[in-house]
């Protein structure tokens, strides 16, 4: 196995024997970066000369055996995450030379454990996207092939995992940019319980329902991260003042009469049919493992894009108001104030963004708001009672992560209603606030990845880290490389 192919397990195995150093590591990633970045375009900032220093620095702690968790291990930050010092853009031309002042809360606990910031990688502008074609800087294109888009919102993360031009990744969810890039570039994508993980220093999206989590090339790496981004934080106040169980130590434990929920709103007609075949072979081998299969309803499944799309778009609206030119970010001169702010928002803001603005805008708007925005907070709630129904009866809830395996680029650009049904199976997840897990579960005859589900109960992600680390090592699907 070459050091770029390495997990953080294999990365951290290695440097604590000495059989590698954490500037040979961070130097093998680059390296693989200047192999492949041209036709995949995961990155809009990299970082080499604080990697190398970073590295460096990790170095001298591994020889004083004072190394952390991470010591020396590359990894991608999404770039709508705030890294001190280092270009935070959001993939949006209004934040193209913002350098945040502070560093986010994560990547603060990533430091404290050593880790190497490879680079800020590429997204849906604002995280608004389904594909990350919607990034001023460009598209990302998905490993397994380039003519396909790598899922978004998190797209330049997954990407980058599944090209191992970085050991590991944090992305963000917000319905679902987590766990479908992880499904369509062959990687493991875990979206943490609301509140389960500081959102302070994330640039907002949608306040509610953004949450961020890892994408790695494995469960066991997914649970080790989530151990360390974990935790209560004072500086967010929708962070949750829960204990942090051990992630990692559930990797391994048998699932054993755990009882395994399948929706029947999840297999819908229009799913493509290798995609169908491949979730319920997997779900015949959880089943082998000694799960328990219950079939169960969502029966609110229906109304969750139309509910998400009028809630998302008013936190949106909400959100981005701050970008007006004044405090920081672009700013485009116009005859007065008024003028300035349209200037500004005119050429800052790409056209997805612009129109998730006017539609939260609308939704807000006097006379519309019990029609639209309070009536779609109802549907909502109708949807969190739907899953703590369902968890009454089952311990995890197991379905597709999309219903298509990755799509060509440009396919949907033009039709914003056929790109938003590419997370019908994620929104949910969100709006109920519950942790879920995308894990590869199968290839299709294009060898296009394609992505397992798992939901679980309100911060327990130790049951769906559980039954996904059961699986994965029954499979190897998560063992295949793209080749690039």
């Amino acid at each position: 196995m070459e050091l770029h192919q390495f997990t953080i397990e294999d990365a951290r195995t290695a440097i604590g024997k000495g059989e590698i150093s954490p500037v040979e590591l961070t130097e093998a990633a680059f390296r693989r970066i200047e192999a492949v970045e041209d036709k995949v375009h995961s990155f809009v900032t990299l970082s080499r000369e604080d990697a190398v220093l970073q590295a460096r620095q990790a170095d001298e702690s591994v020889k004083r055996n004072a190394g952390r968790l991470l010591s020396g291990i590359p990894l991608a930050i999404k770039d709508n995450i705030c890294t001190k010092d280092v270009r935070t853009t959001c993939s949006s031309k209004i934040l193209e030379k913002f350098v945040p002042p502070y560093e986010s809360t994560v990547t603060g606990k990533l430091m404290e454990q050593e880790y190497v910031l490879i680079g800020k990688a590429n997204l849906d502008e604002f995280a608004m996207g389904s594909s990350t074609e919607n990034s001023a800087f460009g598209p990302t294109k998905n490993p397994w092939d380039v003519t396909r888009v790598p899922g978004g919102s998190s797209g330049g993360s997954a990407a980058a995992v599944a090209a191992d031009m970085c050991i590991a990744a944090l992305g963000s969810d917000t319905g679902g940019s987590i766990r479908q890039p992880a499904a369509f570039c062959g990687v493991v994508g875990l979206k943490p319980t609301y509140g389960r993980v500081s959102r302070y220093g994330l640039v907002a999206f949608a306040s509610s329902l953004d949450q961020i989590g890892p994408i790695t090339k494995n469960v066991k790496d997914s649970a080790l991260l989530l151990n360390i981004i974990s935790g209560h934080d004072r500086r967010d106040s929708t962070s949750a003042n829960m204990p942090v169980p051990d992630f990692a130590a559930v990797c391994g434990k048998d699932i054993k009469g755990m009882r395994i929920g399948i929706p029947r709103e999840y297999f819908i007609e229009g799913m493509d049919g290798e995609v169908e075949a491949s979730v319920r072979q997997a779900i015949k081998k959880i089943e082998a493992l000694g799960a328990v299969p219950v079939e169960i309803s969502l029966p609110h499944t229906g109304y969750a894009i139309a509910a998400y799309y009028i809630l998302a778009t008013s936190e949106a609206s909400s959100n981005l108001a701050r970008y007006d030119g004044v405090k920081y970010g672009l700013r485009v001169e116009g005859k007065d104030l008024i003028d300035m702010y349209m200037n500004t928002r005119k050429e800052g803001f790409g056209a997805e963004v612009k129109r998730r603005i006017i539609l939260g805008t609308y939704a807000l708007s006097s006379g519309y708001y019990d029609a639209y925005y309070l009536k779609a907070q109802q549907v909502r709630t109708l949807i969190k009672q739907d899953f703590e129904k369902a968890f009454e009866a089952v311990d995890v809830i197991v379905t597709p992560t999309t219903p298509t395996p990755a799509f060509k680029i440009g396919e949907k650009s033009d039709d914003p209603l056929q790109m938003y049904l590419a997370d019908i199976f994620t929104i949910s997840v969100n709006l109920a606030g519950v942790p879920g897990i995308s894990v590869p579960c199968g290839f299709t005859s294009r060898n296009l990845p394609v992505g397992l589900q798992i939901i679980g109960k309100h911060f327990d992600e130790e049951a769906i880290l559980k039954v996904a680390y059961a699986y994965e090592q029954s499979s190897d699907w998560h063992k295949r490389k793209p080749i690039l």
